[in-house]
């Protein structure tokens, strides 16, 4: 059970980490946050391999769940366990902490001043390579003042939201994305659909994060998408992968930059637009 803190400056923080078959990198994103928190609850989606063996040996709390959705998992977790702590850090289980990030988060704990939420920069690898240009390397909320924060209720692309003031840090959350092609695609098509279906759902702005130019990252990334998805089914793919290719210099990340951008925009996005055209032919042969 999650219970007194085993050092008295961390007793404040919850760290939890959603984690599925992820055996060959635990290690390093729990030893990395337990430089920040000792409290560590892992939310284990029945994973088959050694993942809960070596979240337990490391001496984190594991608790088991079905896994329907990034949003209800988040929301569930922060709901029975993350409330009982006064600050709470999310982090998927391949996203590892970088040296100057744990030293911000700690200052941040430290003397939060008017923050109740704090941003962290996520680097994308791919192929066993950090790309720095043709990766996103997009901004997420991971640590909040509980009572503050929430998932957003969408199926994909959920971001956490805060009731108050945000701000960025320093430092990195490495997203390693450990495992085979087969994996990374196999995922992107589950998300596929997950993405269609958040699209053709009816709109819920309530608690969702604002979409609007603004000194929050995120909700700049926000209005791009809408942006995005106003633009010709189809043609927004082959305009993301140029954007993302040529603009942000992907090319500069070599043969894993190319594939990550290709499959990325070219695959992945395209498959979003056919199961959309799909879901339009279904409905109106109704």
């Amino acid at each position: 059970m999650i219970g007194p803190a085993q050092r008295a400056n961390d007793a404040n923080v919850l760290v939890i980490v959603l984690t599925f078959n992820s055996s060959g990198v635990i290690e390093r994103t729990v030893s990395a946050a337990k430089q920040v928190s000792t409290n560590i609850l892992i939310v284990d989606s029945f994973s088959s391999d050694a993942t809960r063996e070596i979240a337990e040996g490391l001496g984190c709390t594991v608790v088991t769940r079905a896994f329907k959705h990034y949003s209800d998992q988040r929301n569930w977790s922060i709901q029975e366990y993350g409330n009982r702590f006064e600050w709470q850090l999310h982090l998927d289980a391949d996203e590892v902490l970088d040296a100057i990030a744990i030293a911000a988060l700690r200052a941040a704990l430290r003397n939060p001043a008017a923050h109740l939420g704090f941003l962290l920069k996520r680097l994308t690898y791919f192929m066993g390579r950090p790309l720095r240009f043709a990766g996103e390397n997009s901004w997420h909320m991971r640590l909040f003042k509980s009572g503050h924060g929430a998932c957003e209720d969408r199926l994909y692309d959920q971001h956490f939201t805060c009731s108050g003031p945000v701000t960025r840090l320093h430092g990195l959350m490495h997203d390693l994305n450990v495992g085979a092609l087969s994996e990374w695609t196999a995922r992107h098509n589950r998300w596929s659909d997950l993405e269609a279906n958040e699209l053709l759902r009816p709109s819920r702005d309530s608690g969702k994060l604002e979409a609007q130019l603004s000194s929050d990252p995120r909700k700049r990334r926000r209005l791009y998408k809408g942006i995005y998805y106003q633009l010709p089914p189809g043609l927004r793919a082959w305009a993301y992968f140029l954007v993302r290719y040529l603009l942000q210099l992907g090319f500069l990340d070599g043969r894993a930059g190319f594939y990550y951008t290709f499959l990325q925009a070219l695959w992945f996005r395209m498959l979003v637009d056919a199961k959309l055209s799909e879901a339009g032919a279904v409905h109106a042969r109704k």
